[in-house]
């Protein structure tokens, strides 16, 4: 990991959030089609095979004309960000598309799908997506449909977390609609049980270092939509104000509660297990 990708994870992780957020009015419309415009630029433009939808409005037409009884899974197989010199983020996945609805006899439409997705950063707040490119690659067999929106919807919180906890600005007000009303944190320096004692913690341990950030490994998801359970391995670097760099590996379990219609999952409880110490990063 490069100096560059320490100070850049947090923006990174931020984009990731929205780009996750990206899929959930495909896999629980239910929620509401306010949470998918909170993620887009007033003028963003969204390129598919559909056509293409200019701003809010063409949108949000778009979405409403999907049928009701399709069910729709979008399972992310790779993806990349690059920082533009404007100050904004391209990201490049692929994805495979599952469907049930399309196809005759509750047969599963598969596909794997190309996306490019612009980010434009934002005075205060997460990034806002500009556009969103969709190109199909090719038909693949139709496996069982797997319903991705728990890890989508999961992965979106996590990454959620890991951009607040590493943003320089240090903020704690965004981690209060991500946090439970009654949470219980379960850090090697103690339990924190509020959000006084949070603002404590990323004030004073989580601001030792002068940047950090935590690459994603081993994820896995269980539950139901109401409560989940996240497992997440995370390899940290951070640099310290003397030039030195930092690494550990720690195994994050989350207890998770979700109400499909706000923005974020919430976490009520977290249990870390430090894999490997705080130490100095070998030369």
């Amino acid at each position: 990991m490069t100096e560059n990708d320490i100070r850049n994870g947090y923006m990174e992780h931020a984009a990731k959030v929205q780009f996750y957020r990206w899929f959930q009015i495909y896999e629980r419309p239910e929620g509401g089609i306010g949470n998918a415009l909170d993620i887009l630029s007033k003028d963003v433009q969204v390129s598919s095979s559909l056509g293409t939808a200019n701003g809010h409005e063409e949108y949000e037409t778009r979405v409403d004309q999907l049928p009701k009884t399709w069910r729709n899974s979008h399972q992310v197989t790779s993806s990349k960000i690059t920082h533009m010199a404007d100050g904004s983020m391209n990201l490049t996945a692929t994805i495979i598309y599952q469907n049930l609805g399309m196809l005759d006899e509750d047969a599963v439409r598969q596909a794997e799908l190309a996306y490019s997705v612009s980010f434009a950063p934002q005075n205060s707040g997460l990034p806002l997506i500009t556009s969103v490119e969709i190109k199909p690659v090719k038909e693949v067999p139709g496996d069982d449909y797997a319903d991705a929106y728990p890890e989508n919807r999961m992965r979106s919180l996590v990454h959620a977390w890991l951009s607040f906890i590493e943003d320089p600005d240090r903020d704690p007000k965004p981690m209060r609609e991500i946090l439970a009303d009654e949470f219980q944190l379960n850090f090697s320096s103690g339990p924190i049980r509020s959000f006084e004692e949070f603002k404590a913690w990323l004030a004073g341990p989580a601001s030792q270092v002068e940047a950090s950030t935590h690459v994603l490994e081993n994820f896995s998801v269980n539950g139901k939509d109401g409560l989940y359970t996240v497992a997440v391995d995370f390899d940290w670097a951070g640099l310290l104000p003397n030039g030195g760099e930092l690494v550990a590996k720690t195994r994050h379990t989350w207890a998770v509660t979700n109400d499909v219609n706000e923005r974020f999952a919430r976490i009520k409880t977290m249990d870390v297990e430090i894999l490997e110490p705080f130490r100095p990063k070998e030369k």
